[in-house]
């Protein structure tokens, strides 16, 4: 059974963001603009997703 992914760009700066969405977005593994990463489809993965859905854009796979 193929364990299933989320791709995960981020599309928006973090410079006006908290303190807390900057630490989110770098626990995600998200560093510079437009850069993606894939990580499993997880609840904790989608409750990070879920705190800074307004900087990244999200694509199952």
């Amino acid at each position: 059974m193929a364990d299933k992914t989320i791709k995960i760009t981020l599309t928006k700066s973090v410079i006006g963001a908290s303190p807390l969405q900057r630490k989110v977005v770098e626990a995600l593994g998200l560093r510079k603009m437009h850069q993606t990463v894939e990580r499993p489809d997880t609840p904790q993965t989608r409750g990070a997703v879920e705190k800074v859905k307004h900087l990244v854009q999200i694509e199952e796979v």
